[in-house]
């Protein structure tokens, strides 16, 4: 059975390594090794293997959105006025420039783009929306959906 479309050719072990390192990537190597059943030893060469053959991109501190005073969320619908390869280039270069924007997603459907974008509150999203947003490369239009409460917010 595979988890999260992970290759069926990572054993238990991988897969209980990877699960892991998912909930706290600052797990000691001793516990981790504990916990999959595995000696340090092997269960570090795991984990090298895992991330040289990028199963394991990096390891980040996750941060208090409330606690760094930026915890307003909105979501927004990008429509761009051109959908050329050369102007999806020219926004998705942009947008990486862009601190407040936290994801950036291209859809199929009504709407190209959909936006996460972090801020300390409405006037804040408000003023990044009109001055940078709608200001980014070929864009037409948008429409933003504001987040009331974070229900589940996890990478996987």
């Amino acid at each position: 059975m595979q988890k999260f479309g992970i290759p069926s050719q990572l054993d238990r072990n991988d897969r209980k390594i990877l699960d892991l390192l998912s909930r706290d990537g600052r797990m000691p190597i001793t516990e981790l090794a504990q916990a999959v059943g595995l000696s340090k030893s092997p269960c570090q060469v795991r984990v090298k293997r895992l991330q040289a053959e990028g199963y394991i991109l990096g390891f980040r501190a996750v941060l208090n959105p409330v606690k760094l005073d930026r915890d307003h969320i909105a979501f927004a619908e990008v429509k761009l006025t051109d959908t050329t390869e050369k102007a999806l280039k020219a926004f998705n270069t942009a947008v990486l420039k862009v601190p407040e924007i936290e994801q950036c997603h291209m859809i199929a459907g009504s709407f190209d783009y959909l936006l996460k974008v972090r801020t300390r509150d409405i006037r804040a999203y408000r003023q990044v929306l009109g001055e940078t947003i709608s200001a980014l490369p070929f864009v037409s239009s948008s429409s933003t959906h504001v987040s009331m409460e974070a229900v589940k917010d996890s990478a996987f």
